[in-house]
Order: structure tokens, then C-alpha cells, then sequence
């Protein structure tokens, strides 16, 4: 069976992360502290050497040469031999996997949408079946809650959860939330490294 070593929030602080062996590697958002080209660059060197046979990709809203210069962007992470997913699914070893970058509008961070009908819109794109739902952002009620205890999460995309059924959905964003629950067949993971600070996070599917 395939293992994934996930991380989210690394914020460009990769040079003290043990990153452990696995099959594929997926960074689910907030590669950089504030997505200057130089930062993105830079954390893309890092994900090149790592030794993963494959790595995967989703922005997320510190990463802000994503949103603003998205060609550009996308052309970086091609060149350091990344599968980069915006609004997008790719098939690794056997697993289906689809990425997307947007969350709740977030103070003026990038990839911020309106609750309802915007963010609704993107969750749509998501097809059922797929095996690996890779966001920046969490669902309403499951690793979205702030140190303040508001709860930041958006519940489109879990009432899209229910719909889509992935056996994994991966996020970070929300620092000191981090943890894993069940809904229904899906494992909800919110693998945050906050900062590199906590450990990559190992699943076998």
C-alpha cells in the first residue's frame, strides 16, 4: 500500500524538518512565509532533493506568487520536477488525488474566497471517488479551530466531504489545531507542521 508523508505550514523554515521515507510526499499549502519569488524558489530546492519519488503540490495563502503570477508560479514548480494541483487531479500510484488552494476569506491573505456560492463553486470541481482531497484550508468543525477558539473552517467544503467521500482529505493552515479525525470513511487530517516545528505526518492508504 501507498505511504504519504504530509506536511502543510512549513513557511520556509524546511532546513529543520525530518522529512520520513514514504512513497509520495504532499505539502498541502504555506510553502513560503510570503510567496516572494526568492522563497519559492528557495522551498522548491528543498523539495527537490528530498529523495520522494513523488511530491505534490497545493498553494496555500502565504504563498502569494501562486495567486499573483500563477504561470510563473506553476512553471518553477514543473522545472524542480513537482506535480503542482490548482483545482486539479493527478493518479499516483494507483491513488487518485486532487488539490485545491482556496479557503474562507483569511484577514488579506491570498487564495481568499466569499463563504457560500464562491467557495461552493470550487468544491463542485471536486469529482466523487477520488482517493486523496488535498486542501490549504480545513472543513467546518475539524482541525479549524484558532488559539482564540473561533472556528475558521468552511462548511461547503464539508458538506462537500460527504458528497466526495475521499478515503484521506489533507490540510494544514489552522497551526494549533492540528490532529485527525473520521467522517463517515474519510480520515480528516490537518498535518500541519506549524513552521517545522511538529512532526511530518505519516499515513499508509
Amino acid at each position: 500500500m501507498p505511504t504519504i508523508a504530509a506536511m502543510a505550514d512549513t513557511h520556509g523554515r524546511h532546513e529543520r524538518l525530518v522529512v520520513p521515507p514514504a512513497d509520495i510526499l504532499i505539502h498541502a499549502g504555506d510553502l513560503t512565509g510570503y510567496g516572494t519569488r526568492g522563497q519559492v524558489e528557495a522551498s522548491l530546492a528543498w523539495l527537490k532533493a528530498l529523495p520522494h519519488r513523488h511530491k505534490v503540490l497545493v498553494a496555500g495563502n502565504h504563498d502569494f506568487l501562486f495567486e499573483q503570477e500563477p504561470d510563473l508560479a506553476a512553471s518553477l514548480v514543473r522545472e524542480a520536477g513537482i506535480t503542482y494541483l490548482l483545482d486539479q487531479e493527478v493518479t499516483i500510484e494507483g491513488l487518485r488525488i486532487w488539490g485545491s488552494p482556496w479557503q474562507p476569506r483569511f484577514f488579506d491573505w491570498a487564495f481568499n474566497l466569499d463563504r457560500g456560492e464562491p467557495l461552493a463553486a470550487k468544491w463542485r470541481l471536486v469529482p466523487g471517488g477520488v482517493d486523496v482531497l488535498v486542501t490549504h484550508g480545513p472543513p467546518a468543525g475539524y482541525g479549524d479551530r484558532c488559539h482564540d477558539g473561533r472556528r475558521v473552517g468552511c462548511a461547503d467544503l464539508l458538506e462537500h466531504l460527504h458528497r466526495i467521500e475521499p478515503r484521506v482529505h489533507l490540510f494544514g493552515h489552522i497551526h494549533e489545531d492540528r490532529g485527525e479525525w473520521q467522517l463517515g470513511p474519510t480520515r480528516v487530517v490537518n498535518c500541519t507542521v506549524s513552521e517545522c516545528e511538529l512532526p511530518v505526518t505519516l499515513l499508509e492508504l
